[in-house]
């Protein structure tokens, strides 16, 4: 019976590469790099720009992943950890001493993060106890009250509605693309343009992707998966539900944290309004579209919700497109995209709960009929070669 129903559960490849996966990452990895390189070359800029947010919100998708996806704990508020590290990493550059504030992002970028795991164990402190909605209702306010703080220009320091400017150079762009683009620098080199914070953006990313995934495989990750299918049974086989819960807060929030200083060290200004509750939504959306405890899903998520507005507002300006899709139409599209978000995530629930690429452990759990179907139909085939017994020939 075991060998009739291996088909039904995740395979261990025992180690060996699987070349499919493989021939995938190339081609991805390829078209990562050499996408952005055309476009720049042929003065495209706004494309590169777009890349360069999918990337930020494909780190904010993979940190909520790991509070919403593995942890269970849904969070409304998660935005309010990108403002932390955006907030921590422009005025520990005003506040730091000249000789180490000139080392810029690449000194606050772990002063950031960590701020903003530490802001994920503040909040994770008063919700031990709550689940669900009242875990829901209480992060949102969270989110609120920190986008409230900094309007309201706490210790006259966040500068109110008026926002920060970045404490880094901002240098004069290339022509067509934004109006000045903050210097980063790596020892004498200096760099300016979108094409090189694409590339650092993206290098964010696979750091994300392999640390999560490392997370994901280990115990803590085990622990996150037991905890959010039932914390009594979690707790009676020895999990910590507390600190475990903490931990989830604050690595989700960490990664939060990078990305709201990238975002910040990028653009070279923040403002209270870049982290609103709606930018909360669309993280979530990107993790429940693309399919919860999946990083390849919350990956695809942020992609599509990031770049599908932009492409349409593009194409209405093309040759092309721009005789069926006027600039008006294309614009409504953009306006009302959270409109067409929440149709999307109506037809998903409706259709594909498990998101668009689940993964594994999560598509079975919400198709437990049909895997339970095909576990009797693997027995009665096993049962009746069983009672077949052996053929004339003496073989089974």
């Amino acid at each position: 019976m075991a060998e009739q129903t291996a088909d039904i559960r995740p395979r261990v490849n025992g180690g060996k590469v699987d070349k499919k996966k493989l021939i995938w990452l190339v081609i991805l990895a390829v078209a990562a790099i050499a996408l952005p390189l055309y476009f720049q070359s042929v003065q495209n800029y706004f494309f590169v720009r777009i890349f360069a947010l999918m990337g930020i919100y494909v780190v904010l998708a993979l940190g909520l992943n790991i509070t919403v996806g593995y942890a269970g704990l849904l969070d409304l508020g998660y935005i309010a950890f990108y403002a932390v590290g955006a907030y921590v990493g422009m005025l520990m550059g005003f506040l730091l001493p000249d000789a180490i504030a000139q080392m810029g992002y690449w000194v606050l970028l772990p002063l950031a993060a960590f701020g903003a795991a530490f802001a994920g164990v503040l909040i994770g402190f008063p919700v031990l106890r709550l689940r669900g909605d009242y875990l829901a209702i209480v992060t949102l306010g969270f989110g609120e009250s920190v986008r409230i703080t900094l309007n309201n220009n706490i210790f006259g320091l966040t500068r109110g509605p008026k926002g920060l400017p970045g404490p880094g150079d901002s240098v004069a762009a290339p022509a067509g693309q934004a109006e000045m683009v903050q210097a980063l620098s790596i020892g004498d080199f200096r760099f300016s343009s979108d094409l090189w914070w694409y590339y650092v953006i993206a290098l964010l990313c696979v750091l994300a992707i392999f640390v999560i995934r490392r997370l994901d495989d280990s115990r803590l990750g085990r622990a996150w998966v037991a905890m959010r299918e039932d914390e009594i049974a979690a707790a009676s086989v020895g999990v910590n539900i507390q600190t475990t819960k903490l931990w989830a807060f604050a690595l989700g929030a960490l990664w939060g944290g990078v990305g709201g200083i990238t975002f910040a060290y990028w653009v070279g200004f923040i403002s209270p309004e870049s982290f609103n509750f709606m930018e909360s939504i669309l993280v979530v959306c990107m993790v429940v579209l693309g399919g919860m405890g999946s990083i390849r899903g919350a990956a695809f998520g942020a992609v599509i919700i990031v770049g599908l507005p932009e492409i349409i507002r593009w194409a209405a300006q093309s040759p092309f497109f721009s005789a069926f899709l006027t600039i008006e139409q294309a614009n409504l599209a953009s306006q009302y995209r959270f409109l067409l978000f929440a149709m999307a995530l109506i037809i998903m629930m409706m259709f594909r709960p498990e998101g668009i690429f689940p993964s594994k452990r999560r598509a079975m759990e919400l198709h437990a009929d049909d895997t339970r179907a095909l576990v009797e139909k693997n027995e009665k085939l096993w049962d009746g070669d069983k009672v077949a017994g052996p053929d004339k020939d003496g073989r089974a």
